[in-house]
This record gives C-alpha cells, sequence and structure tokens, in this order.
C-alpha cells in the first residue's frame, strides 16, 4: 500500500544558504518528521547564494533525503563582466536601486529583468523535471511542494503537474510574483511583464494548494487567480530560543538584522537618533546601533558621512544562526525596516518572528496599516511608524532609552501561534486535505 505522508519539497534555497528565506522549509521539514511525515528535498547541488550559514544543517533530520542535483546559472559570467566595469565586490544589497542607477546597474537589472524569465534558474527547470519525473515514480511520491522565490522552482512543479495530473502540488510563495517589488527595480519591458503575469497565472491555477505568508498577499493571490489561497506565516523555532539569555548591555544596544538596500532604508531611524544625540549627550554617550548582515554601499556611506551616527555606528557581517540567537540575548531593541513600496502593507519578513521570539521590544518603520502593524498590536510587542514620523520615531527611541537605564522589560505570551511547530500543523492540515 503506498505511504499517504510522503512529501517532496523542491527549494532552492536550503543549507549551507543562510538567511531567513531558507528556515521556512529548514523547519517545515524537522517538524514534518517529527510528526510522522517523510519528506524529501529536491535542491541545488551548487547553488549560487551569497550568504552561508552552515550552523543552519544540524536541524536537517538524519532521516531526510535530501537530493542535491547540479543547476548551471549565468552568475559566474555576470560577475566577470562586473569586473569589468572595475566592480571589485558586489553585494546582493547594492544591485537594488530605485533611485539613480549607474550604467552597471542600468544594463544589469535590464538583463536579469527581461532575458531571465521569471529568474536566472531557468536553466534547471528542464533537467529538474526529467529526473525527478523518475524520482517520484520509483519513491511512489504523489504530494509535492514548490517555494518561491526563485519562482523558477513553481515551473518545475508546473511541469510535473502537467506530466502526472494526479499529483497533489503546494505551491509556497514566500514573496509576491508579478507584483514583487523587487520586479520594478529590473527594468521591464512590458513584454517581460506580460511573460511574468502568464506563467503565474498558470502555477495559481494548475496547483492544487497555494499558501502564501501575509494576509495582504492572501488577498493579491486570490484577485489574481480566483481562487481560495491559504495563510501560513513564517514563524519562529522554540527549540532556538529555549535557552536564550538576557544580559545588562553596557550601552543602550539597538540591532538590525538582515539586508538593507534602497528599500529597506533605515535613515529615518538614524535621522532621529542624531537629533537626540545632538540634544542629549548623556544619550549619545550610551547608545549603540548594529547592522548584522548584508548592507548597501550607499548606506554605509551615508553613516560615515555623518560624525555622530559614525561614532554610534557597527557594522558586522552575516553571522551563523546559532550565534544570532546568542546576539538577541544582547539586545535592548530591534529595529525592524519593511520595504517603502506598493506591496509594502504584507511585508512579513522572517526575522520579524525571531523578533517576536527574542521578548526585546520592536520598532519598526512602515505602513501602519499592513499586516506588520497588525501583528505588533496583537501581540504587543513593539512600535510601529510611517518613514516621515520623526517625531514620534524620536520619543519611541526616548522611550525605550528610559526602559533600558530602568531595567523594564516586557514579554508576551501571545507570540506562540508563530511557532514553527503549530505552523507545520497547519501545513499538515493542508497536505491532508483533497
Amino acid at each position: 500500500m503506498q505511504p499517504l505522508n510522503k512529501v517532496l519539497i523542491i527549494t532552492y534555497y536550503w543549507p549551507p544558504s543562510g538567511g531567513s528565506g531558507v528556515q521556512r522549509w529548514l523547519k517545515f521539514v524537522k517538524y514534518l518528521t517529527i510528526f510522522g511525515w517523510e519528506p524529501y528535498v529536491f535542491t541545488p547541488e551548487n547553488a549560487s547564494f551569497t550568504i552561508q550559514d552552515s550552523s543552519l544543517q544540524k536541524d536537517i533530520p538524519s532521516s531526510v533525503e535530501v537530493i542535491k542535483f547540479p543547476i548551471w546559472e549565468p552568475y559566474d559570467l555576470f560577475f566577470s563582466i562586473s569586473k569589468f566595469f572595475g566592480k571589485n565586490e558586489i553585494k546582493q544589497s547594492d544591485f537594488i536601486s530605485i533611485g539613480k542607477k549607474t550604467f552597471f546597474q542600468k544594463v544589469s537589472s535590464f538583463i536579469r529583468g527581461n532575458f531571465f524569465i521569471p529568474d536566472a534558474r531557468i536553466f534547471w527547470i528542464k533537467p529538474s523535471v526529467t529526473f525527478l519525473q523518475d524520482f517520484i515514480k520509483s519513491n511512489q511520491i504523489d504530494k509535492i511542494i514548490t517555494t518561491g522565490p526563485p519562482h523558477s522552482m513553481h515551473l518545475i512543479g508546473l511541469k510535473l503537474k502537467e506530466k502526472n495530473p494526479s499529483l497533489i502540488w503546494v505551491a509556497d510563495f514566500r514573496d509576491p510574483w508579478s507584483e514583487w517589488d523587487l520586479l520594478d527595480t529590473l527594468s521591464l519591458t512590458s513584454f517581460a511583464r506580460k511573460r511574468h503575469q502568464s506563467l503565474e497565472r498558470k502555477v495559481l491555477t494548475k496547483a492544487d494548494h497555494v499558501i502564501t505568508i501575509a494576509p495582504y498577499h492572501v488577498q493579491r493571490l486570490e484577485a489574481i487567480s480566483k481562487r481560495k489561497v491559504e495563510l501560513i506565516t513564517n514563524g519562529f523555532d522554540e527549540d532556538d530560543f529555549a535557552g536564550i539569555t538576557h544580559i545588562k548591555t553596557k550601552k543602550f544596544t539597538l540591532r538590525h538584522i538582515g539586508v538593507v538596500d534602497e528599500l529597506r532604508d533605515p535613515r529615518p531611524i538614524m535621522e532621529a537618533l542624531k537629533l537626540i544625540c545632538e540634544d542629549d549627550s548623556g544619550f549619545r554617550e550610551n547608545v549603540v546601533v548594529e547592522f548584522v548582515g548584508n548592507v548597501n554601499s550607499a548606506f554605509k556611506e551615508y553613516v560615515k558621512a555623518n560624525d555622530i551616527l559614525n561614532l554610534i555606528t557597527n557594522f558586522v557581517d552575516q553571522i551563523p544562526h546559532d550565534k544570532l540567537i546568542k546576539l538577541y540575548g544582547e539586545t535592548d531593541l530591534q529595529l525592524l525596516v519593511l520595504a517603502h513600496t506598493s506591496i509594502a502593507p504584507g511585508n512579513l519578513p522572517g526575522k520579524f518572528f525571531e523578533y517576536l521570539a527574542s521578548s526585546n521590544p520592536i520598532l519598526a518603520i512602515g505602513p501602519i496599516k499592513g499586516d506588520a502593524a497588525e501583528v505588533l498590536s496583537k501581540t504587543e510587542a513593539g512600535k510601529i511608524f510611517e518613514r516621515g514620523s520623526q517625531v514620534e520615531i524620536v520619543k519611541a527611541l526616548k522611550e525605550y532609552f528610559l526602559h533600558w537605564k530602568n531595567g523594564v522589560r516586557k514579554s508576551s505570551e501571545l507570540v506562540a501561534i508563530y511557532s514553527r511547530k503549530n505552523l507545520t500543523q497547519q501545513l499538515i492540515r493542508i497536505l491532508a486535505s483533497k
């Protein structure tokens, strides 16, 4: 008799890839196994990702079969060309530009947006489908999950579904597709945008189940597809935070974790910090702000150009997730900067839920009528302000500074609904339905 609990997960991001994006399905796999499922993972053997974190590999259950299949991507060629333009070190965050672009940015974004649709992993689709066609049959797998971006993963699922109509296919959208704010930075032609929309409609129509990470994206995908879309947010792993220890810091410590680019710009917070420092030497001498992860060059130059900000600001390269957990215990205020784009109301990044689990207060910049604002209100975990609300941001920073001085710390029990264990149970209900 064919087992009913086998599932194949097709994902580009998998350890040793790092960052919050990889953890969604890494943690699902961990808890699927605990709940009696038999997940298989199909992922590139030699993927081109800029963030690596080998510490995440400890979460891969020993019983899980991980199939690593060779992939060819045009990035090696791309970086060779970049050197021709004098670009010695290219960061992911430097490519995302919404203002004036350099010649190199214009050329690279046009090529990326119009020649590789939906993304540069398109060359992996055909060989992956050929391999998986046999793998699925030989292992009697009747359920598959694709997760994007990159949205080429969904096209693998689409072709497998077309070849095997009885397959139950779940398409997971960690970001939108045709309405993804990233596309607006890539100089798309009208033909390219229509191509994205056409492929997206096919995936949304053919998948048996569609899930996404935020209520706003549920509404938008339902509007595009005229079908039901399920919500499973990102979350946090209780095991990771079980041993977290909060210590009294020597200085009021603000930390931002993750990417800083032109879409996620912390300058409103930095300007507020600068104002307070100019007026209050006690604050200036007792505050430090740290950015951990990939930070674009323009923001670093902005900080460096101001004596006060340069004095109180540190930049730290990406660190392993297990060490990041320890860092949460040495943080007084978490900074969350949501992308200021048309889809900002749906911004619920993975790190947000780890912020919640850390029990550190959160100061967020983003739409006050959006999904992140709703979660902050429900969990009573912090404050969110629009980018132009400088007076309110200054007031909040002073309030959190006083809490630090007086040793005030609040924690919320309301975040438990976002645990990976609870979220996996939601996924299982979907997988078990027809």
